[in-house]
């Protein structure tokens, strides 16, 4: 592919990738409700974990685990507590589940 090419290519995928439109349908639109930084990278690491089949389902699952979050995931990583699960005790994404969950957000108190 020569330079020219290249970069028209190039230029059409951003149209095509950086607009609103596409956010529509597109797990990303799960991080892009919040503003706090610490907000963002949270649920976009946890959208990126359960992001494998249908894209309405993991949008669907990461706006239901958001929620289970009270809406904040950066607090709710902060103040959680193992002992206290049973809000997450009924979530689950095609094969990850509950278990799965605890164990990642552990992880990201750790972090």
């Amino acid at each position: 592919m020569k330079h020219d090419e290249l970069r028209d290519f190039l230029d059409e995928k951003v149209v095509q990738y950086n607009n609103s439109r596409f956010l529509t349908d597109d797990p990303l639109c799960v991080p892009h409700n919040f503003d706090k930084k610490e907000d963002i990278e949270i649920s976009a690491f946890l959208t990126a974990t359960i992001a494998w089949g249908n894209r309405k389902s993991i949008i669907n699952s990461a706006y239901r685990l958001m929620d289970l979050m009270e809406g904040e995931p950066f607090q709710f990583v902060s103040d959680f507590d193992p002992d206290k699960t049973h809000k997450l005790s009924k979530f689950v994404h095609r094969t990850f589940n509950s278990e799965d969950l605890v164990y990642f957000i552990r992880g990201l108190q750790n972090i």
